[in-house]
């Protein structure tokens, strides 16, 4: 049987996920795949997933019925969190070929090679208290901006999430190692990196390294204009980090900061290592050193025990916060988590409800942000993306701009005017 030798790739869920699928697709790059798109007839089907919500799970099965609707013999992989968690369910979905785990996952290429469609799927699935390996990835494709694996699994076990039951214990490579593949990254032509992670201020703790430790490292690199740190957790973005920010001229002025919940009881039953006054803290710090720096949040609604009191809560604090943007999620029961035992269970109409009135108000709040940097001059890295005769690109704050399409500016930074605000909250420049 002759191997196959088109694939494609559909990736769900996080940054750290789109770094993984392009470090998959390197390796079947070297072993002679032509990467296609899904739309066109690919022999393998390479599904990285998510389980975060239980809308993940619904997306994972969305795909495989669309994939085999297209392409009734593709052989197709899936590989995952939700793969890691529920290998029995996914093999359940007809037309999966293989099921691969948390374990398996970069070994797929030997799962794939020479085999035809099958009968029963099979499923390569381990313990994940076995995995312990950190296999370093970035992402590749956009030269423009890349996303670097810079730390996997999470040792916080909050009520709510699965995510240490899916990626393991947390661990990641050495600062020379992680160097190593930034470096990389920037001989490829990145101009920015985006440090990605579960838990990336947990970075480090098995080398005897930190975070801090690795972000002055990767500031003295030349060749690059421009790194992010993605989502970090409260408690473990320490005043030094921001401070470094602060005076970083490689470092941008963009946290992501997970917040969950305004409600201190609420954050207790979470199992979140942090209150709301040490959150107010980080903000204001961050806003005083950095007065034009963009705050992301996420916050979850409907979370067990959350009464109409601690949601206004939530409601009035996030309100108070000199914040960018949220990021809204409706608690989804998860299996295995401890938010199972609470059984103060709030109704989903009235989570929604709460959903909808949060994703409001991060609307008026990332409006307020937007005018307040009108008519303000800004370093813009554009990309590759068009769209309707229009390119996009982002100020160092994460300012989203838009100008007429032009290829010479592609994964170049020039200055901009900061014009009107177009619909959707983008920026015409000038």
């Amino acid at each position: 049987m002759q191997p196959f030798r088109t694939i494609a790739f559909h990736t769900l869920g996080c940054k750290l996920n789109f770094s993984e699928t392009s470090t998959l697709a390197r390796q079947f790059t070297e072993a002679g795949y032509a990467r296609v798109e899904m739309d066109n007839s690919p022999d393998v089907l390479v599904i990285n997933t998510c389980s975060v919500t239980d809308q993940a799970d619904k997306k994972c099965r969305n795909i495989v019925s669309r994939a085999i609707r297209n392409n009734p013999g593709v052989f197709i992989a899936v590989v995952g969190c939700y793969a890691q968690l529920k290998p029995q369910e996914i093999a359940g979905i007809p037309g999966v070929d293989v099921v691969i785990g948390a374990g398996e996952k970069f070994n797929l290429p030997a799962h794939v090679e020479g085999k035809i469609k099958l009968n029963e799927p099979l499923i390569q699935v381990g313990e994940i208290k076995d995995v312990k390996d950190f296999i370093p990835s970035f992402s590749a494709g956009d030269r423009t901006r890349t996303f670097l694996k810079v730390q996997d699994g999470c040792n916080y076990f909050c009520a709510f999430c699965t995510i240490p039951l899916a990626r393991g214990r947390s661990r990641s490579a050495s600062i020379a190692e992680t160097i190593a593949q930034a470096q990389k990254a920037i001989d490829g032509g990145a101009k920015e990196i985006v440090l990605t992670g579960v838990n990336i201020g947990d970075y480090g703790t098995q080398h005897g390294s930190n975070l801090l430790e690795l972000i002055h490292q990767l500031d003295a690199l030349s060749g690059i204009e421009r790194f992010r740190i993605s989502s970090i957790e409260p408690n473990l973005l320490s005043d030094d980090i921001i401070d470094f920010v602060a005076q970083s001229k490689k470092f941008m002025p963009h946290f992501h900061i997970p917040l969950q919940s305004g409600s201190d009881e609420i954050l207790r039953a979470m199992r979140r290592r942090y209150r709301t006054e040490l959150y107010h803290e980080r903000v204001h710090r961050i806003k005083t050193l950095m007065p034009h720096a963009c705050i992301g949040v996420d916050v979850i609604t409907g979370f067990p025990t959350e009464t109409e009191e601690r949601f206004e809560e939530t409601q009035q604090f996030l309100i108070d916060l000199p914040v960018s943007y949220l990021h809204v999620f409706t608690y989804s029961e998860r299996d295995n988590t401890t938010a199972l035992r609470i059984s103060d269970v709030v109704p989903m109409p009235t989570r929604n409800r709460r959903t909808n009135i949060l994703r409001l108000l991060s609307e008026k709040k990332k409006r307020a942000f937007y005018e307040s940097f009108a008519g303000s001059n800004h370093q813009v890295l554009w990309e590759a993306q068009e769209e309707e005769g229009h390119m996009f690109g982002f100020t160092e704050n994460y300012l989203k701009v838009s100008r007429p399409f032009d290829a010479s500016l592609v994964n170049s930074i020039t200055g901009a005017s900061m014009g009107k605000i177009l619909p959707d909250t983008i920026f015409e420049a000038l």
